[in-house]
């Protein structure tokens, strides 16, 4: 039994404790099972939630620069915003691991500047891990950083990063060739060192194929049933982002509505004079006896 103990937390019997989900415990998962549970999560409330819910994985994805900074693709974030966030997330987590994604342009330029910025976020960003998209090309990085002992998740297939030369969002992997290629491009992360692949927007039976040829785990996103795991946008699975919603992702909730409802059940009330009342009020009996 793989993990690190940490103490008890607020409600929770002294003595108690929550076994950490570490890194030798996500590869033993290729094997022993059960499928890795991975979620994204941008600030410490959601990660709170997040991890009470049970998430194997926390990743503070590059996806942020959609969701929460409404920009229409990943590339403008920033190394920087990254570690903001991160930090934040990571003073949520009790139990899952945290991995965090290196943004467009940290990691392409060279292997020195690839483990710099992955030590950035392992420093400044409290990450447990950090995740790189690419294949083959980018296999030197990843080795470079492995050998400093910071643990490096792959991403292959619909590779967010590239949304330009890929002509936007599709589905990678549909021919023999892609198809070869992706597999290549997994053996070549396992072989650099990654202790994990995310396979993304990837046929089902290719993303099949690619976890029986690499003895890592793969985590599936629009990638089918076959992974080792799964990862969805937080934001996505509870019903909160009014933008894309892609056929991969199920929605467990709708919170956005929620919140829509609950805003204006608030107004209304405020307009109405009908909030604040006097259980939401500090000292209104003694301001009315003084007044007596």
């Amino acid at each position: 039994m793989y993990g690190r103990e940490t103490p008890a937390g607020a409600g929770e019997a002294p003595g108690a404790f929550v076994r950490k989900v570490t890194v030798p415990e996500i590869r033993g998962r290729k094997a022993a099972g059960p499928p890795i549970a991975m979620v994204t999560a941008y600030d410490f409330t959601m990660g709170l939630l997040v991890d009470e819910g049970g998430a194997d994985v926390v990743l503070v994805g590059d996806s942020l620069g959609m969701v929460v900074q409404g920009l229409p693709n990943t590339l403008p974030v920033t190394i920087d915003e990254i570690c903001y966030h991160s930090r934040a997330v990571a003073r949520g987590l009790r139990r899952a691991h945290l991995v965090a994604d290196m943004p467009f342009m940290s990691f392409q330029l060279s292997a020195e500047d690839a483990l710099r910025n992955a030590g950035k976020l392992m420093k400044e960003g409290a990450c447990e891990a950090v995740k790189l998209e690419g294949g083959a090309e980018v296999a030197p990085h990843v080795a470079r950083i492995v050998s400093a002992g910071i643990p490096v998740m792959g991403h292959i297939g619909l590779l967010p990063q590239s949304v330009h030369a890929m002509g936007g969002f599709k589905v990678q992997g549909k021919q023999e060739d892609e198809a070869d290629r992706l597999i290549r491009d997994a053996r070549a992360l396992e072989d650099a060192g990654c202790y994990s692949i995310v396979i993304e927007g990837v046929p089902a039976d290719v993303a099949g194929r690619i976890t029986e040829a690499v003895a890592v785990p793969t985590i599936g996103i629009g990638a089918g049933p076959q992974c080792d795991g799964q990862v969805l946008v937080c934001y996505d699975f509870l019903g909160m982002f009014r933008g894309l919603r892609p056929k991969f992702v199920k929605r467990y909730a709708e919170l956005g509505d929620a919140v829509v409802e609950a805003t204006r059940a608030y107004v209304d009330e405020v307009r109405a004079g009908a909030f604040p009342t006097e259980a939401h009020s500090f000292g209104i009996k003694a301001v009315a006896r003084k007044t007596a």
